[in-house]
């Protein structure tokens, strides 16, 4: 094994290592596990940037160890699995300091970090897989890890919720499996390659192919809540607001994403998957699932659930970003993976500050709560005007870049959903604005808590500005050397190029 072989595996051990060191943790110990948290979120971050920079440098990353007979168990390093690991990265490190502040006094943290850094574990695996029964294993660790932080609070809604999450995610898992095996029947081995790994099945395969398209859409759809394979999504958000985050930016509802981009771009191939015919059913799931998450959206109450259904909207611009044959599209798809972690990411945030600062867990209950928090209402208001795609804000990008995508493949009714779309957005985020800047305050909120000379806890106001400031930056930079929407098109010009 060489040093880049050990970047890899550093990368899966900074929170693995971590999330085993804090099981063995008393709940007296507060301080210790901080800086377990802290130091491996940090080292994680050292590493994937040293990941980034070998990467400019020419390095290839690649380790691989003996799974079964002939199959092994192999990570590595490519444009795809980059950009995804360094949002999980840059993100968890956030998530972890918020969580830090916002479980300050409550029961059974031991527990909750100690599965929290393995969920990251899971999601960094998913990222680096470097073959389909790695991406399997990975993906299954995930909804095992994911459970328990589900459940934490240990409430009657809480285990409902969670065995709801598990029964959907089992059998996702389950048709996943039976993809993948059907697909080792065929074909041996299947190693995660640009323009696909199906290439030689093309010619005498075809309704096969088309057939495990379908089985790997919907295993992996119930985790990119697909509609109508959503339902677990809603009944998750009695889980407290870190995995809230975790949940619907960096974990499960991404790693369904970024499955589905993975299947398409480097199992499939896009121009196979337009050859088989199975692109067009893709693209027509993800815009039905795209205004049904927004329809509902609007007549949430519950705060937490108006963004839980959001995010079966706005996740599937990935999917649909996928399911478009053309650079543009897959650029708008591909850049929205990043753009949406950091506005969902905000939002929750703010939700959990709202909750655990005012006791305000309802739309109808923050009329005036921009007053009485500022600075986490300023950066809702950026994270919310994201999504809604207002200029120059990360979210008009992706939809800037699907527009393009939609007219230049011939798709116009693509333009039409997503203006649409816009509309169902600003119909469900305004309203929330206005009420918390311009309506008059109640006289006592329903259970406020005092900090000091902060509108809340330090560590629940520095994540969310963090990450509204990376909104900002993720629109204004788009066009730099630096920024996701660059990185992103050198993975489009590699998919399309000659």
């Amino acid at each position: 094994m060489n040093i880049d072989g050990l970047v890899l595996l550093g990368i899966l051990l900074s929170s693995f290592l971590t999330g085993v060191a804090i099981f063995f943790l008393n709940e007296e110990s507060h301080r210790l596990r901080t800086w377990l948290n802290l130091l491996g979120a940090g080292l994680k971050l050292i590493l994937v940037a040293a990941l980034l920079w070998g990467i400019y440098q020419g390095h290839e990353y690649s380790f691989s160890i003996d799974f079964l007979p002939g199959i092994p168990l192999a990570l590595g390093a490519d444009a795809h699995s980059v950009l995804f690991v360094t949002l999980s990265t840059v993100l968890w490190f956030w998530t972890t300091l918020y969580a830090v502040g916002y479980l300050e006094g409550s029961p059974h943290r031991s527990r909750f970090f100690g599965f929290f850094s393995l969920c990251v574990t899971a999601t960094t695996g998913i990222a680096l897989s470097a073959n389909l029964v790695t991406f399997l294993t990975f993906y299954e660790l995930l909804t095992v890890t994911t459970y328990p932080l589900v459940v934490h609070r240990g409430t009657e809604d809480a285990m409902r919720g969670g065995r709801i999450y598990l029964a959907y995610t089992m059998l996702g898992g389950t048709v996943l499996l039976l993809a993948v095996v059907w697909l080792h029947g065929l074909a041996g081995p299947i190693a995660f390659r640009e323009r696909g790994a199906i290439e030689s099945l093309m010619a005498t395969r075809r309704g096969e192919l088309q057939a495990l398209f379908m089985l790997f859409m919907i295993g992996i759809g119930f985790k990119a809540a697909l509609v109508p394979l959503h339902g677990w999504l809603p009944k998750a958000m009695v889980a407290p607001a870190p995995v809230s985050a975790l949940l619907h930016a960096v974990a499960v509802v991404k790693a369904g994403a970024f499955g589905i981009v993975r299947i398409v771009h480097d199992v499939f191939g896009i121009e196979n998957a337009a050859k088989l015919g199975v692109l067009q059913p893709l693209a027509i799931a993800a815009g039905v699932t795209i205004l049904y998450g927004s329809l509902l959206a609007l007549f949430q109450d519950g705060l937490k659930k108006r963004l839980a259904y959001s995010t079966v909207s706005q996740v599937s611009y990935i999917v649909l970003g996928t399911a478009i044959l053309g650079p543009l599209a897959t650029i708008g798809g591909l850049v929205h993976l990043v753009h949406q972690g950091l506005m969902k990411i905000t939002l929750f945030f703010g939700a959990g500050n709202y909750a655990e600062t005012l006791g305000i867990h309802r739309v109808s209950e923050m009329n005036g709560v921009g007053r009485r928090m500022p600075w986490t209402t300023a950066a809702f208001t950026v994270a919310a005007l994201g999504m809604i795609g207002l200029p120059p804000l990360a979210g008009h990008v992706s939809k800037s870049y699907l527009n393009q995508g939609a007219a230049a493949a011939g798709q116009e009714w693509v333009a039409i959903l997503l203006a649409a779309s816009s509309l169902l957005n600003a119909a469900y985020f305004l309203p929330i604005l206005w009420r918390a800047w311009f309506m008059s305050p109640p006289r006592q909120w329903p259970h406020e808590h005092a900090f000091g000379r902060w509108e809340t806890h330090w560590m629940l106001l520095a994540a969310p500005l963090v990450t509204a400031g990376l909104v900002l930056w993720a629109g204004l930079s788009a066009e730099s050397s630096f920024s996701p929407l660059a990185w992103v098109k050198l993975i489009a010009a590699r998919e399309y190029g000659p």
